[in-house]
């Protein structure tokens, strides 16, 4: 039946156990008894008896993928496996991407019955916010959670809460600086070089820009912006002005317009992903778009506009570096690993927690006819994807 709760409904300090209560209350104010639950397992603190009992064996398929069953001779679980994921910020097509093709390559292994259940907190929320997604993480059991962090280290405290409870945690899209966290990312301040570097050499040295960024103090926009200025300084590239869009594409038109209106005399737009084809739209209703240089990314909707400048005025040129929101996937392939108890192989991570995932091949006018062929009946709002495959993956282990 139904239990009251007092006045005060406060999330539980600790992982549940058979008989607790739901974290939250349902619509009639009452927390009732979680239905359905079942313990989970740590990693690391339990073997295979129960398999082994019931004289299940299961084979590894093609694609090498760690089976349920498989202990991999280090403390490993044999699962299978609830993944938490904390999407701290959703305000982009690239988040909806990331969430989307993590879900279908969770279902791969979920048929597999190497996991069985993801739990999701999206929400576009501050720190705090995280972090209570995180702890509402623990409490829900996981035995991973894959984050895609507002932070580098203001959420240091809730990731040692998680090591605590045995939970593997693996950050995506940008670095963290926490031990207890195992980064699987591109590196952003590579990735927006390579569009610096071009943006560099279409202007000259002497050349003036004007920047737009994305949330100003989110780590992936300082990262990238870190590694696209330390390429304009070495050029001789003067930033006239520089302004923050929030990876939004209509903001990124109206802040392109206002620091356009600022500093008409530019030489070239530097801009990050989720804003390029904003900012090319603030160009065109200049007449701008052939006279001003501005690095692109690697989207359906900018690649679309990219054609049509290609083919009305042949001189026109651009740049997509892709930003990959399977990496999503990549950190799946990861943990899976790390929760079956296999270790990193001796040259695998970088500054003690990071693994670096390949920049994918950018679009350049050289290869943009083959790659927007890829691409172009897919959604304006597409990003050029990669992920590792289960094999790569395997790569990354003794």
């Amino acid at each position: 039946p139904p239990v009251p709760v007092p006045d005060h409904p406060i999330p539980h300090p600790r992982p549940f156990q058979r008989g607790d209560l739901r974290p939250f209350p349902d619509s009639s104010g009452t927390w009732r008894p979680t239905m359905g639950w079942k313990p989970r397992r740590r990693s690391g603190h339990h073997a295979l008896g129960a398999l082994a009992a019931a004289g299940i064996v299961l084979a590894a398929t093609a694609c090498s993928t760690p089976q349920a069953g498989d202990d991999g001779g280090d403390g490993g679980s044999e699962g299978p496996f609830t993944i938490g994921v904390s999407n701290g910020f959703i305000g982009s097509e690239w988040r909806e991407q990331m969430l989307s093709v993590l879900e279908d390559s969770f279902t791969d292994y979920k048929s597999e019955e190497v996991v069985d259940e993801l739990v999701v907190e999206s929400a576009d929320v501050d720190v705090n916010g995280q972090i209570q997604q995180i702890r509402n993480l623990i409490r829900s059991d996981v035995d991973a959670i894959i984050v895609n962090p507002n932070s580098p280290t203001a959420l240091d405290q809730v990731f040692a809460e998680a090591a605590d409870q045995g939970i593997e945690i693996v950050a995506i899209d940008q670095a963290v600086e926490s031990e207890h966290v195992t980064n699987v990312v591109i590196d952003q301040a590579e990735w927006a070089s390579i569009s610096a570097e071009w943006l560099a050499g279409e202007v000259g040295e002497g050349g003036r820009i004007i920047a737009v960024n994305g949330i100003d103090g989110h780590p992936a926009n300082e990262a990238r912006w870190s590694g696209a200025q330390e390429v304009f300084d070495e050029a001789g590239v003067e930033v006239v002005a520089n302004d923050y869009a929030e990876w939004d594409q209509s903001k990124g038109q109206t802040v392109t317009r206002d620091l356009l209106a600022s500093n008409p005399d530019v030489d070239g737009v530097f801009v990050q992903d989720g804003m390029a084809l904003g900012a090319m739209q603030a160009l065109q209703s200049e007449d701008l778009a052939t006279e001003v240089a501005i690095t692109g990314e690697a989207r359906v909707g900018y690649m679309k506009e990219w054609n049509k400048l290609r083919e009305s005025d042949g001189d026109f040129s651009s740049i997509g570096v892709p930003n990959p929101p399977s990496v999503s996937v990549s950190a799946l392939h990861v943990v899976v690993r790390m929760l079956q108890g296999e270790e990193f192989a001796g040259d695998a991570l970088e500054n003690g927690n990071t693994l670096h995932l390949p920049i994918p091949e950018t679009v350049t006018d050289e290869n943009f006819d083959e790659r927007f062929a890829e691409v172009e009946d897919r959604p304006d709002a597409y990003a050029v994807d990669h992920h590792i495959t289960a094999e790569e993956a395997d790569g990354y282990f003794q």
